[in-house]
């Protein structure tokens, strides 16, 4: 019988892993992935629920940056932060598809929020971002790349 505690977990991981804190969710979901209690587009579907959820948080704080950005626990530092605006300014919401990237990922979804994008807009790239990248992990996890 699955252990419907690995999708809590799972998710939960994805959620930190987008927010403040470090965390390998792809590792999470390749054990996952592995087991095989789940069927893998479910295991797809929480992760990148998870993690776009927590992206969503990194785009509320970019809306309130003017109070949060020099407090200790804030994502992304000043440097990443110009930098990610920097791409935004040249790439417009599009730079939104390399929310999935580390380093740079966080930065972006935190200079969404700065920047303003709409949460709808911001939502769907995101979405097809991270989502992408979880279904290339499983795919190659499952040997079908």
């Amino acid at each position: 019988m699955p252990d419907i505690a690995v999708l809590g977990g799972l998710f939960s991981l994805a959620f930190v892993a987008a927010t403040i804190l470090p965390a390998q969710s792809e590792a999470a979901l390749v054990a996952a992935l592995v087991a095989g209690q789940w069927p893998p587009l479910l295991l797809v579907a929480v992760a990148s629920a998870g993690n776009v959820l927590g992206a969503v948080v990194n785009w509320a704080l970019g809306r309130g940056i003017a109070r949060f950005r020099h407090r200790k626990w804030f994502p992304v530092g000043d440097k990443a932060l110009e930098r990610a605006t920097g791409w935004y300014h040249r790439w417009g919401r599009w730079s939104l598809l390399l929310s999935w990237a580390p380093l740079i990922g966080d930065a972006l979804t935190v200079a969404a929020g700065v920047l303003r994008e709409p949460l709808p807009s911001f939502l769907l790239l995101v979405t097809i971002a991270k989502t992408g990248r979880y279904l290339v992990l499983a795919a190659i996890t499952l040997g079908l790349l």
